[in-house]
């Protein structure tokens, strides 16, 4: 048995594979450790926050209940308004785990980080109503609408931080553990040994571990094709996303590394598959007992 640790959290954004964060504190509390401080972008700030309140438990009965039908019917339509979901049915449905509550009140320390997309700007949101926080770092462009906060048009904050280690930073704490939803397609964590095609000025000039630095791959053109039958537009907006998403989490990483990283595949499942809560808050379990015996957590 590991001695119990003060734990900051980390938790990023990535849809429907966010409750793998679920997966994740479960582990962490099994093991006894105390979550001193929790920053989160989008679904992370939705889990992280829930989670700060006290309620992740009553939060967690719910999402496991919920079948696809059952998501569709929360799924208000958006359209003229920056996006495909208005997002007022489901924050109805979410007010008895995070409505009427103040950041600054909960029991946890925490920070939801949103985008003000007008002036190009990350906002982390650590005062004022946890509700709207939420709602404003879960904003995903052209699938949540994006709302207004004191005049600034906000969006969801996995455009510019999308593992938010930096509001962590000022807390008391043993470790930093971060949950990345976009790791590679066989899960593996980024912490491993450092890979043969990787040189060891790379690995020092991103300061962690494992990390390669992403390599243009010639192509020669002949012709195109169409792209592939059921191909979503909202499925193809988040794969978009996750690649620009990824490079900036590199960077920001690189600043501030964890001391354990937990990597969720980015294909686990779709942005949008909310009613596999069960599945992705079991993996997640799964791949933090990987990377918390590695790390001897």
């Amino acid at each position: 048995m590991t001695d119990t640790k003060r734990i900051c959290l980390a938790l990023g954004s990535g849809g429907a594979r966010g409750y793998t964060h679920i997966g994740v504190i479960d582990e962490l509390t099994a093991r006894g450790h105390e979550v001193v401080a929790i920053a989160g972008t989008s679904m992370g700030a939705v889990v992280g926050g829930v989670h700060a309140a006290g309620h992740l438990d009553e939060f967690t009965a719910w999402v496991t209940t919920l079948t696809q039908t059952g998501v569709l019917r929360l799924l208000d339509p958006g359209f003229g308004q920056g996006g495909v979901v208005k997002g007022d049915r489901l924050f109805d449905a979410m007010k008895g785990f995070i409505g009427g509550m103040d950041i600054e009140d909960l029991p946890i320390p925490f920070t939801a980080v949103a985008t003000d997309v007008d002036s190009r700007q990350e906002v982390w949101f650590q005062h004022g109503p946890l509700d709207a926080a939420i709602r404003a770092s879960m904003a995903m462009p052209s699938m949540f609408t994006p709302v207004v906060i004191n005049g600034r048009l906000m969006v969801d904050g996995g455009l510019v931080n999308p593992v938010p280690i930096d509001p962590t930073i000022p807390i008391p704490a043993d470790l930093t553990i971060a949950v990345s939803l976009n790791g590679n397609s066989e899960g593996r964590a980024r912490s491993e040994a450092r890979t043969a095609e990787e040189s060891p000025e790379e690995a020092r000039r991103w300061h962690i571990p494992g990390l390669t630095t992403a390599k243009a791959q010639p192509e020669s053109v002949r012709t195109w094709q169409d792209a592939p039958k059921g191909l979503g537009y909202i499925d193809l907006i988040s794969r978009s996303l996750d690649v620009s998403t990824e490079l900036v989490r590199r960077y920001r990483m690189a600043g501030h590394p964890p001391d354990v990283l937990v990597d969720i595949p980015f294909d686990a499942c779709k942005v949008m598959d909310f009613h596999r809560a069960q599945e992705m808050i079991d993996l997640g379990r799964a791949l933090a007992i990987e990377a918390f015996d590695a790390a001897g957590v």
